[in-house]
């Protein structure tokens, strides 16, 4: 049985599965590119061909248009299917709508690409599925004991207190466009608020395709084209860089908030001037990393961007060998306009 670091490869263009003839989440247009979820970092343009959920698909054809792949093919949650010597199959990730887990069966070895993941339940897209294998890949975002996150509601009730103790000042949220914007929304509807919440243009889009897919989000409407009175007392929704720009000066006496895993770290907050931190994420917190470390069952982690030492000693403890990919170029735009680790 043959191990998989004789068949995965790290090379100039990412992760390569040489039996199979392709790379996941390339990092460079390639001839075949299995795409684990829609952020730019994992999907970008120009492949050849393109295998990802439907999801993911969309996703990239509302993002990258005419690049987002010469041919596209859309593989079903556990659809399994023989790409040169390897059985691939998906399963759900529990990062972002579509997002998903690569599966690789190469005689008798099975490695996953885990992609970005969470463990913790988010009503716009299915949940983390372990999957029991002998080498994992995972990322290590939040690979610190001090991140751990607090419960969603908790969050979304920090911001409804906000609201209800100054009714006379608009609350604008940092929030990335694919996925943390979405879960906003969803956390807030099940928090039982159904007025209208407000999006800056730059969020639309991948609304749209959120309910194209059907993720119900109830009455969205334009920021830009709301009357200032109108904002009094509402909830909008901002790209990160948004809500101290002079965008949203036009708001009515704002606060401004922030809604990242980033945001445990003091720090962060009142560097971007975030009155109102909220500490959501769309990636496993160190409890989760673990806890998917042991579901897994792995005998080996392999891991790529974030705090990959800390991860693979708190492996070791665990009987696990760990190894660093070093892949370069994967990260999350959430922060901003450049690529950072995700929130």
């Amino acid at each position: 049985m043959p191990h998989p670091d004789t068949w995965l490869k790290v090379l100039p263009q990412g992760l390569y599965c040489e039996p199979g003839g392709f790379f996941i989440d390339p990092l460079r247009p390639v001839d075949r590119a299995i795409v684990t979820h829609g952020h730019s970092d994992h999907a970008r343009a120009g492949h050849r061909a393109v295998l990802a959920t439907a999801e993911t698909l969309a996703i990239m054809r509302a993002r990258l248009g005419d690049g987002a792949g010469g041919s596209r093919q859309a593989l079903g949650w556990h659809e399994a299917l023989t790409i040169g010597e390897v059985r691939v199959w998906l399963a759900p990730a529990g990062h972002v709508l579509g997002s998903a887990q690569v599966a690789m069966e190469y005689r008798g070895s099975r490695a996953v690409v885990s992609g970005d993941y969470k463990r913790t339940t988010d009503p716009t897209c299915a949940g983390f599925e372990p999957v029991r294998c002998d080498v994992f890949v995972t990322e290590a975002t939040f690979a610190l004991p001090v991140f751990v996150h607090p419960p969603p509601a908790h969050e979304i009730a920090k911001l409804l207190d906000s609201v209800a103790l100054f009714p006379g000042r608009t609350h604008v949220i940092g929030c990335y466009a694919l996925g943390k914007c979405q879960r906003l929304i969803a956390l807030l509807r099940g928090a039982g608020w159904d007025r209208p919440i407000f999006l800056h243009g730059a969020l639309a889009s991948m609304c749209d395709v959120y309910r194209q897919c059907g993720v119900e989000l109830g009455d969205l409407r334009p920021a830009t084209m709301a009357a200032k009175a109108s904002l009094v007392g509402a909830i909008v929704l901002a790209p990160p860089g948004a809500i101290a720009d002079r965008w949203a000066r036009r708001l009515e006496d704002p606060v401004a908030g922030l809604a990242s895993g980033w945001m445990r770290v003091r720090q962060r907050a009142k560097s971007r001037g975030v009155e109102l931190p909220l500490v959501i994420s769309d990636h496993a917190d160190w409890n989760e990393l673990l806890g998917t470390l042991s579901d897994v069952g792995a005998p080996e982690v392999w891991v790529t961007h974030g705090r990959e030492e800390a991860l693979i000693h708190a492996a070791g403890t665990m009987g696990i060998r760990g190894r660093a990919l070093r892949l370069l170029g994967y990260g999350d735009e959430e922060e901003g306009d450049t690529i950072t680790p995700e929130a």
